[in-house]
């Protein structure tokens, strides 16, 4: 007992990993998701359920684990979303502002490399993106629009499928640590 010492008290960090990603890629796949969200629905009708900028929304700020990145990158995607589309200018901006920072938030916590974590998490994400443009829509300009149909309820489990798939194409841009 004489001569031993009481380990020092030490707190355990958990040590977060951000990711880098090569030069221009997180510019280059958000021009074309923006763009594959502009163009395509006009030729395909079908594919108005699908929101590619909130997939790749999503993704980045998983991947960047910081609050205002994902703040921020959300915003820029949403406003040219918004600026591309039909829809009145900031709806999708605030919508996907709201994503970025909670997705980058959760991203730092839970282990969102894990494909079932990553299609639940963008099942809520879409969920809570629709949840806001829709409050925004109705309370700040009045126009009626329906809370929650099986139509959103389809789109959410179907972008969360095509995020699981594009999900691991993105990790691929990251740069080696």
């Amino acid at each position: 007992m004489i001569g031993t010492m009481p380990a020092p008290f030490s707190a355990r960090t958990q040590h977060i990993e951000v990711h880098k990603f090569r030069t221009g890629s997180i510019v280059g796949i958000t021009i074309f998701a923006l763009l594959l969200q502009a163009f395509l629905p006009v030729f395909f009708p079908r594919t108005h359920l699908l929101d590619l900028p909130l997939i790749i929304t999503i993704y980045f700020a998983f991947s960047r684990r910081n609050p205002s990145t994902g703040l921020l990158l959300g915003m820029t995607i949403g406003i040219v979303q918004d600026s591309l589309g039909r829809s009145q200018i900031g709806l999708f901006g605030i919508s996907k502002t709201i994503v970025g920072y909670l997705a980058s938030s959760l991203g730092a916590r839970i282990d969102i490399e894990n494909p079932v974590s990553r299609f639940g998490l963008t099942i809520l994400f879409f969920l809570i993106h629709q949840a806001v443009y829709i409050v925004i829509k109705r309370l700040l300009l009045s126009e009626p629009e329906p809370i929650f149909t099986l139509g959103v309820l389809i789109a959410a489990f179907l972008n969360a499928i095509i995020a699981v798939v594009v999900f691991p194409l993105l990790d691929r841009l990251r740069l080696p640590n």
